[in-house]
């Protein structure tokens, strides 16, 4: 498998199925059931603040008088067109005002015509009088005066000036029953709608919130966007600063595993032009590349193979730390022709790692590594071994990695999980691609162990064995000597 050294086309990111937009809800999904919750408690609220209210309903018939058919016909249409004035008058102080003298009511007209409600159904000569009260007697009271009082309103407005009989006759045919129920408040349907819309709101800001985070995740989008293989998943682990050679400390942990996977899946890389060096580094600091490479190298002599460590970040230096070695005389004394390779390659562990530390931190790291005795101190090393792994600076912030990477077989960029932003892992792949690296892939750092944006254990189909060593796996196919 030969990754493509081209940049894919930029693809949107973000959920584009029903499995993303699971993920993203089962991920998220404290945000969704908060503002459940909260749409609930609305809803409580809301009915807490609700005053009590029943309403009453009486019904009008509005009526003309005609003969014949024709008549009837012309009756009716002139009753429908009347019926639509009326519906505004009800509540008007022609009939409010007298219905407050009636009963006695302590309101304005203004006050009971808001507790007023006129509606007239289509292609119909009724009139539906509702009232809302917070007594059931009160409303019911109400109706049935408005609709009297509405009726007498009506034959007075309609008579003509000679005192003949009007034309128009609106009849109460349907008195104001006394409500059984409260219609305020309603707490299953508050409850409900809030928990509706507090369900719908978590939904959209979990969305939103993932569409907002930019941070690489998982293989998919690795491979969606800058169009390489993920090689290997390496869980998080909070001890990790503790016991940072995971393979030697804790050797059957999954952690420790994810990382003999990471050995196994190179031999897959490049078959018909193995490596003899590689360059790891990542975006940006703190992404976890200094132990990676430091428990590949570990990993890579369990399994037989003779391996350099090269200390290539001369800027912030770690491997000595990491290693438990003497990191004063190193790389740079060797680039200078201050000392000899053979005098400061330190050997680690069995025999099968040499380790090459930094050094005293030089004020131009750039030039010293791409000069001609780097390249000629690298050739020497992939004489000796079987494989070469250079730590190398960050590629975002110095011109360091891209500059080792040109010089060896390729690099492999570490990227950390839910911290390096999409822009950022394209922006440090463009800037190997511009120098002509040749990009094996990604190693995804600090990834959940468990959880919906976790990778289980396994994920490359090995399966589960906290008992494997390093003599079950197959060995690295890499350039031999």
């Amino acid at each position: 498998m030969v990754p493509s050294t081209s940049p894919p086309s930029r693809q949107k990111w973000g959920p584009v199925d029903t499995q993303d937009y699971l993920r993203v809800l089962r991920s998220r999904w404290r945000l969704v059931v908060v503002a459940a919750l909260l749409g609930l408690a609305a809803g409580a609220a809301a009915t807490a603040l609700s005053s009590v209210a029943y309403e009453a309903r009486a019904q009008l018939f509005v009526s003309t008088p005609g003969e014949g058919a024709a008549g009837l016909q012309q009756g009716g249409q002139f009753a429908q067109q009347r019926v639509k004035s009326y519906a505004e008058v009800i509540d008007s102080p022609m009939v409010t005002q007298p219905v407050i003298a009636q009963l006695g009511l302590g309101l304005s007209p203004t006050q009971l015509a808001d507790k007023i409600e006129a509606s007239a159904p289509l292609n119909t000569v009724l009139i539906d009088v509702t009232v809302r009260d917070s007594s059931p007697v009160g409303a019911q009271r109400i109706a049935n005066a408005v609709a009297q009082q509405f009726s007498t309103v009506v034959d007075t407005l309609e008579r003509s000036s000679t005192g003949d009989a009007p034309d128009v006759k609106v009849s109460v045919v349907r008195e104001a029953e006394l409500p059984g129920a409260a219609v305020s408040p309603r707490p299953p349907l508050n409850l409900a709608l809030g928990l509706l819309v507090g369900l719908a709101v978590g939904v959209g800001a979990a969305l939103l919130q993932d569409v907002l985070d930019t941070t690489v995740k998982g293989p998919t989008e690795i491979q969606d966007r800058l169009g390489l293989p993920t090689l290997g998943l390496i869980t998080f682990d909070q001890e990790a600063a503790k016991r940072p050679l995971i393979v030697q400390s804790s050797p059957h942990s999954s952690r420790a595993e994810a990382f003999r996977q990471l050995r196994t899946n190179l031999q897959f890389i490049d078959v018909d032009n193995p490596p003899s060096s590689i360059v790891l580094t990542s975006a940006l600091p703190q992404e976890g590349k200094s132990t990676t490479t430091c428990n590949l190298a570990i990993a890579l002599g369990q399994a037989g193979l003779r391996v350099a460590l090269v200390e290539g970040d001369l800027r912030r230096p770690r491997l000595a730390e990491y290693l438990g070695i003497e990191g004063a005389v190193g790389l740079t004394d060797v680039l200078v022709g201050r000392a000899g390779l053979e005098d400061v390659l330190q050997p680690w562990g069995d025999g099968q790692l040499v380790v090459l530390p930094s050094g005293p931190t030089p004020p131009n790291p750039s030039e010293l590594l791409g000069s001609q005795q780097m390249q000629d101190l690298l050739k020497d090393l992939e004489g000796r071994v079987d494989l070469v792994l250079l730590d190398a600076p960050p590629l975002l912030p110095v011109t360091d990695g891209a500059i080792l990477a040109s010089q060896a077989s390729g690099a492999i960029v570490v990227l950390r999980s839910g911290r390096t932003t999409r822009e950022q892992a394209q922006r440090a792949t463009e800037t190997l691609r511009d120098v002509g690296a040749h990009i094996y892939g990604v190693v995804l750092n600090m990834v959940p162990a468990s959880g919906p944006s976790g990778y289980g254990y396994g994920y490359y189909g090995y399966g589960h064995n906290e008992a494997s060593s390093a003599d079950t796996l197959a060995p690295v196919r890499v350039a031999t000597r």
